[in-house]
């Protein structure tokens, strides 16, 4: 007995086999289907040229296709696929297009009413001023006239890019309306089944099951109704933009070993390693790589010590405007006494369309090149030495200046510290001074000892030693005695 989550797998099976088959007819029709002098092509083919003269009328204009049949702008495509062909495919059609024009507001109306004339509608837009004035129009035109609306459009202005693309989106939307039905039968399956649910765990689980797939199905349908959208209104975005100059240099700095030449194998390499003290030449090579000529090309280069005076012109002219997509090559000698990184800075001034010199505006661009010098080895010489001596002592000349000028700003504070130590210095000695009065002043203050008595006198020295009676009298007083204190007061 078949249950009912296998009866399930078998319709959806059966379901996917018929919307496989249906596609299948659907591609064999659209294949088969052109007469009998055409090639059997692919989708591509709906962009071939068409004999379809332009609906010139619908703008007021009387012109045929002959007399309309103009590029869109520089570098557009141009008007010759008028009309898709039905093939019966679903396809979206999508245009994004870029045009410059003098004035931005006059160039969106006239784009507004020729998209008009094609039954189209404006469906966003977006205006900005800074950096430069640019507004972003978003039309929605029938797919039969996108290709009109389209080279129409590029009537407006200058062409700066474009990009158009198809679609074709059969597939997906009969896999999406097979899902869909898939999962209609599905929801109503389940809501049979939440009607006959008897107990509460029951017809929650089914609730959530069911919640799921219509939220699931509601997608879906979403999905179907954006690209059946796509598909009835093909989309064109214009950015329209002020014509303004933009100008812009690059330089290419480069090297080689030797002069002899005078710069005839520039450019050379960017990175070079050479001997210390060798003679290389220096080579710049500047492009002009905006859309406006440029004068008053100017070449510095602290690190070598360089500039525009100091190059020759290997080919090219300075003399005149450097035109886009043209360049010059300058060339130098150059003595690489130790590695270096140069930092070659190239600035220049765009002219006007009149050859007159765009006020406010330059350009300019800074490119290294890496030259190094190796040490050739060996004793050095009495020259090198005496070289290297030389610029020891300039460094030392150098740094003496430096502390010098280091100091000069500060001189007024040698009298200043002067005057301090010379205050600090009589303080000093006077403190010294007063000290030694009032020891002085002291020691006179004292009174002066008592004269000794006769009979002190005899007992004096009747209390002798033994050994100073003998030797006739006191002995003297060494050095190495202690110090006699002083006399004692009487009462």
């Amino acid at each position: 007995m078949i249950n009912s989550k296998q009866m399930t797998t078998r319709r959806l099976t059966t379901t996917k086999i018929l919307a496989l088959m249906a596609a299948l007819a659907l591609v064999l029709t659209a294949c088969g289907g052109s007469d009998s002098s055409s090639d059997t092509t692919s989708a591509a083919a709906d962009f071939a040229p068409s004999t379809t003269v332009v609906d010139t009328a619908a703008r007021g204009e009387g012109s045929s296709a002959d007399e309309s049949d103009a590029n869109l702008g520089s570098g557009g495509v141009g008007n010759q696929a008028q009309t898709p062909i039905d093939t019966g495919r679903d396809i979206i059609f999508t245009a994004e297009v870029t045009v410059s024009v003098d004035d931005v507001t006059k160039a969106s109306a006239q784009a507004m009413e020729i998209i008009g004339s094609f039954r189209g509608v404006l469906f966003g837009q977006r205006a900005v001023s800074e950096p430069e004035p640019t507004n972003i129009l978003v039309f929605k035109v029938p797919p039969n006239r996108f290709q009109e609306a389209l080279a129409a459009l590029g009537e407006v202005g200058e062409i700066r890019n474009q990009t158009v693309s198809a679609d074709d989106v059969t597939e997906a939307i009969v896999d999406l309306e097979s899902r869909i039905t898939t999962a209609e039968a599905s929801v109503d399956r389940l809501r049979k089944l939440l009607e006959g649910a008897q107990n509460v765990k029951s017809i929650t689980e089914l609730e959530g099951q069911l919640l799921q797939r219509e939220t699931a199905l509601e997608q879906m349908r979403g999905q179907l109704r954006t690209m059946e959208n796509q598909v009835s209104l093909a989309t064109i975005t214009i950015t329209i933009t002020q014509s303004v100059a933009r100008p812009a240099i690059e330089v290419q700095p480069s090297a080689y070993l030797g002069f002899e030449d005078e710069g005839t194998s520039c450019p050379g390499d960017p990175n070079i390693t050479v001997i210390e003290d060798e003679t290389i030449t220096f080579c710049l090579e500047i492009f002009n790589t905006g859309d406006t000529d440029l004068d008053d090309i100017d070449v510095r280069d602290a690190v070598i010590g360089k500039e525009l005076t100091d190059f020759i012109v290997v080919f090219g002219d300075l003399d005149v405007p450097l035109e886009p997509g043209q360049s010059v090559v300058l060339a130098t000698t150059l003595d690489v006494e130790r590695t270096l990184r140069s930092q070659t800075r190239v600035t220049a001034t765009p002219l006007n369309e009149d050859g007159t010199l765009l006020e406010g505006r330059s350009v300019a661009n800074t490119s290294t090149a890496t030259l190094v010098a190796e040490d050739p080895g060996g004793i050095p010489g009495f020259g090198e030495g005496l070289s290297e001596s030389w610029k020891v002592l300039v460094n030392i000349i150098k740094l003496i200046i430096l502390a010098i000028g280091a100091i000069i700003p500060f001189i007024w504070a040698i009298p200043l510290v002067w005057l301090l130590w010379r205050w600090r210095r009589d303080r000093l000695e006077k403190r010294t001074e007063a000290r030694r009065q009032g020891r002085e002043r002291a020691r006179q203050a004292m009174p002066p000892p008592p004269a000794p008595t006769t009979s002190a006198a005899a007992t004096s020295s009747s209390a002798l030693p033994p050994e100073e009676e003998a030797a006739g009298g006191p002995k003297p007083p060494s050095k190495w005695d202690p110090p006699a204190g002083p006399p004692a007061m009487e009462d």
